[in-house]
């Protein structure tokens, strides 16, 4: 369905002043204006309003039957017929051309120039003749490249743009013929090439292909035609048979068809590609990607068959990579790389928009009210005329483009109108014989003519529309010039302005809340999306115009979807975050009361504050505000409240205002942990520690760790990037630390706080610096290690733990708060999971002065299997402590080390005397008891020393004597 708005998109209009009645024109580039009459193109500049300007003219050949311009490489191309032959030929350096009589110099494609006569043809207009073994019916040259594609039957030639450098301050433009695509069964009547894509349409087919450039499986093109595809055997019988079948008296219809991607090679049509230039291997192209194939067929619904129903029109529109409006990246290189292409054809009563790259896909559909004639596409706008007006639609082509940029465009950070939207018509304009149309820039050229009879081109027998046997591209010689034409220059007016008529118009569906409201203003914000996607052409003062009027249309939208209670409600979300808009700004902009003086609330307007609080953004409501966004979510969802006062941006709300609503909440609907930690933290606010300490009692600790869980922002906010402990938070440090610490845990443990920011959350709450750690956080990675979390490295764990332990060891720092678990709790350094060669280098601030700091090195020593060293260290600092150790760690491979070492040591220092005497004497007493029992008789003896008391061994030797006897 097409919709009709009467806006007014065309703006001045001037007349170009040429001398003959225009044959052929064609524009392009900043100002070229090209028109054909007779053996004569004339030049005009064109660089504004009233400013068509002569520039230069220069003569051909012979009639123009074809134009071409192209930016790449500045040239003009054109067909020309000369005594019933056609020629084609390529006009450089026309710029330089002043007067009609300056010299021309003509040279043949790919001559080579040698340096002396470089000067002659750097300041003369150059003409290049192009020969083709076969008349040239067509022509299109490519806009990133400039590369020119000609179409002959059966066949397409391609001459690669390039440049012979003649010295170091001197190229001269030139052409190679580097390829050759042969095509079966269709007689080109247009083309279209852009970048390796290729469009070609006889009177009712539409063939497109794509060139690919990278060799397949290894095979490469030699100078023999190369089969790319094998097309169905079935098919080609069709067609031979409907050949042979043709005869004056029936015609054999062939039904209409389309074939998309991979399935258009079922076509029947061959394609085969035979190169022939030297053509850098980059840029050479090996095999043929089929994308679309259509046919049509005549309607023979009277019987009569229309000498009018062909296609016409083709065209190629390539978008270009810009940079995305919302994620700020910046194109380095100014070279244009393609970001998506579309295809555009038409019949005279409906015109057909694919895109083309990646996918193959029917955009749009576009129903004419009148006879259509011709028809281009740009960017914003499809223009076509009928014989009496030109009509002007929208099209979808930047919101298609938009998610080739960006796939994840309709996400809660942005959005873009459906490529599936209703396409409309803007205008339809008055002009009297209109007769053919051409573009460039903003400028709509138009030829017309005051007979309204139309000018027969390419006419044939009703009977060539349903064959393409002996079709020819050739177009007749138009009637001789008459009176009463005109050729126009009508410009579009700028996007910003048409932005602007079209904001106003949808002001008449606003208070109605309608589709036809989203629709124009989804309409002007695509009219601006689509002029900054070709930012190449715009002035920085016409860029920063259209940032501001896109920022403005997404508030718009942001505002219509706000106001709507439908299943694309949600897009408010995205709009307004593009916009620009804060929060209070778009509260400011909502419209609360109904007709009937009710207030409602509908559910854009609903999900986007509550998404906007949840997002926890750097924007404070003022107290009106915030009770206003209460009172909404009272109204329109009662169970989101506790969730909407926890926000940050609710800072300002009165406490008492919140606390009157939560207590007009049902809890049996909802979790009512939430709501009574919600009063308990608006109670603290209010200062009524009573009333706190009465909901806080209200329910186990346990249930209160999982209301902190379902809303963590009543402990942890953020602001600006920092995290902010609450109120609430700050008070259960000082009167529930434990309950503190499980509720973070408990955070930890559902994944809705990371490691290092709930360590961010324990060093601000307790007001310390960076580097000191405060016992709070001590107490929760004690509690990460009993609880064993799974993201928690427990390695790092350790090393946090010991390190805090053996700091506060060495600096002999006490705790700043009471632990909450006790040594029993936990067993660190003597567990086997930890790796204590790590801790090592850390124990050198840890002096062996003091019982802790000789605890940690005997037990790392021992961790190490340094069992005779510490069995040294203790004796000599600590020996009350010797058999306790020996006890617990002597065992098993280390149980000989009682005989060979504690033994022998335990009986030295008895020797040596000293004040320690009687320690090291009990603690022998008690190493002889176990040797008495691990040895047997003979084996005790030899350990024993040879100049002891006997009767102080004779106890030990009798048990040992009788051991085996009382087993």
């Amino acid at each position: 369905m097409v919709q009709l708005y009467n806006l007014h998109p065309f703006g001045s209009q001037q007349v170009v002043p040429c001398k003959l009645e225009p044959e052929r024109f064609c524009g392009g580039g900043r100002d070229a204006l090209f028109v054909a009459a007779g053996c004569k193109v004339e030049a005009f500049a064109v660089t504004g309003q009233e400013l068509c300007q002569p520039r230069c003219a220069f003569s051909t050949l012979g009639r123009v039957l074809c134009l071409a311009y192209s930016e790449a490489g500045d040239y003009l191309a054109a067909i020309e017929e000369k005594n019933k032959a056609t020629f084609l030929r390529a006009y450089v350096n026309w710029r330089s051309k002043r007067t009609e009589n300056c010299r021309v110099c003509i040279r043949m494609v790919g001559h080579n120039v040698e340096a002396p006569f470089s000067d002659t043809y750097k300041d003369q207009m150059s003409i290049i003749e192009i020969p083709l073994s076969e008349a040239p019916l067509c022509i299109s040259c490519c806009p990133v490249k400039g590369d020119l594609l000609v179409g002959c039957t059966n066949k397409l030639v391609l001459f690669s743009l390039k440049y012979q450098i003649i010295n170091e301050e001197f190229s001269m433009l030139d052409f190679e013929r580097s390829l050759i695509i042969h095509i079966d069964n269709i007689i080109p009547v247009e083309i279209s090439f852009c970048v390796g894509y290729v469009a070609l349409m006889s009177d009712l087919e539409v063939l497109i292909l794509k060139l690919e450039s990278d060799p397949k499986n290894g095979e490469s093109v030699n100078h023999q035609p190369h089969k790319t595809d094998n097309p169905m055997k079935q098919t080609e019988g069709v067609r031979h048979e409907t050949l042979q079948l043709e005869s004056d008296d029936f015609v054999i219809c062939q039904k209409p068809m389309e074939l998309l991607g991979e399935k258009s090679s079922q076509s029947g049509v061959s394609v085969t590609l035979e190169s022939t230039g030297l053509a850098d291997e980059k840029t050479k192209y090996y095999h043929v990607q089929h994308l679309l194939y259509k046919r049509f067929a005549p309607d023979i619904s009277f019987c009569v068959f229309s000498d009018d129903v062909k296609l016409h029109s083709l065209q190629l529109l390539p978008i270009y990579q810009t940079g995305s409006l919302t994620s700020g990246r910046k194109k380095l290189s100014q070279e244009k790389e393609l970001l998506s292409l579309f295809c555009f054809f038409s019949l005279p009563h409906v015109g057909y928009l694919y895109m083309v790259v990646k996918s193959v896909e029917l955009m749009s559909v576009y129903q004419y009210p009148e006879k259509s004639q011709q028809a281009v596409l740009t960017p914003q706008f499809l223009h076509v005329i009928a014989s009496n007006n030109l009509q002007c639609f929208t099209v979808r082509c930047s919101a298609a483009a938009a998610r080739e940029e960006d796939p994840y465009v309709d996400t809660t950070l942005k959005a873009c109108p459906p490529v599936s939207m209703d396409v409309c018509a803007l205008r339809i304009q008055l002009f009297i014989g209109l007769k053919s149309i051409c573009h460039f820039k903003n400028h709509l050229i138009l030829l017309t003519k005051a007979d309204p009879e139309a000018i027969p081109e390419r006419r044939e027998s009703p009977k060539r529309l349903l064959s393409r046997k002996g079709t020819s591209g050739k177009l007749k010689t138009p009637p001789v010039a008459e009176a009463g034409w005109n050729l126009y220059i009508v410009d579009t007016i700028s996007p910003v302005q048409l932005y602007k008529e079209m904001v106003d118009y949808s002001n008449t569906y606003k208070t109605a809340k309608t589709q036809s409201c989203i629709h124009l203003l989804s309409e002007a914000h695509l009219l601006v999306r689509a002029a900054l996607m070709d930012a190449n052409q715009l002035e920085p003062g016409e860029k920063a115009e259209l940032l501001e009027a896109f920022k403005e249309s997404c508030g718009h939208l942001g505002d219509c979807y706000s106001r709507l209670d439908t299943q694309h409600s949600h897009l408010a979300l995205p709009y307004y975050k593009m916009s620009g808009l804060s929060m209070a700004e778009v509260l400011t902009r909502a419209d609360w009361v109904l007709e009937d003086g009710s207030q409602k609330y509908e559910r854009g307007l609903i999900f986007y504050i509550n998404h906007s609080l949840y997002e926890n953004l750097d924007e404070e409501l003022s107290e009106e505000l915030a009770a206003k966004v209460v009172q909404m979510f009272h109204v329109a969802e009662p169970k989101q409240l506790p969730h909407i006062l926890c926000s940050p941006s609710m800072k300002n709300i009165n406490p008492l205002t919140a606390m009157s609503y939560l207590s007009k909440l049902d809890t049996s609907g909802f979790s009512s942990i939430l709501v009574t930690l919600t009063k308990a933290a608006m109670a603290l606010k209010m200062g009524d520690l009573d009333m706190h300490r009465n909901e806080m009692k209200s329910h186990p600790e346990m249930k209160l760790v999982c209301g902190f869980i379902l809303e963590p922002r009543l402990l942890i906010q953020q602001r600006k990037g920092q995290i902010v402990p609450t109120e609430l938070a700050a008070h259960l440090k000082d009167t529930q630390p434990g309950l503190l610490v499980a509720s973070v845990l408990g955070l930890q443990k559902n994944n809705k706080i990371g490691i290092e920011e709930a360590d961010s959350f324990f060093k601000v709450l307790c007001g310390k610096d960076e580097d000191i750690i405060p016992q709070l956080l001590v107490d929760l990675w004690e509690a990460q290690l009993v609880a064993g979390l799974p993201d928690v490295v427990l390695q790092e764990l350790f090393f946090k733990l010991t390190s805090q332990y053996i700091w506060r060891l060495s600096k002999r720092q006490p705790p700043d708060t009471i632990p909450l678990r006790t040594s029993e709790d936990l067993s660190l350094i003597c567990g086997p999971s930890f790796d204590i060669a790590s801790i090592i280098p850390f124990l050198e601030p840890l002096l062996e002065d003091n019982i802790a700091g000789l605890s940690v090195h005997v037990l790392c020593q021992t961790r190490l299997k340094e069992y005779e060293q510490c069995i040294d260290t203790l004796l000599e600092r600590c020996p009350e402590a010797i058999i306790p150790y020996a006890n617990h760690e002597l065992k098993e491979e280390n149980r000989t080390l009682w005989w060979k070492k504690l033994l022998p040591e335990l009986c030295h220092r008895i020797k040596c005397g000293g004040e320690k005497g009687q320690l090291y004497l009990s603690s022998l007493k008690e190493t002889l008891s176990v040797v008495a029992v691990e040895l047997e008789l003979r084996d005790f003896l030899n350990v024993l020393p040879e100049d002891g008391t006997a009767a102080f061994f004779l106890p030990y030797l009798l048990y040992c004597s009788r051991k085996k006897s009382l087993t």
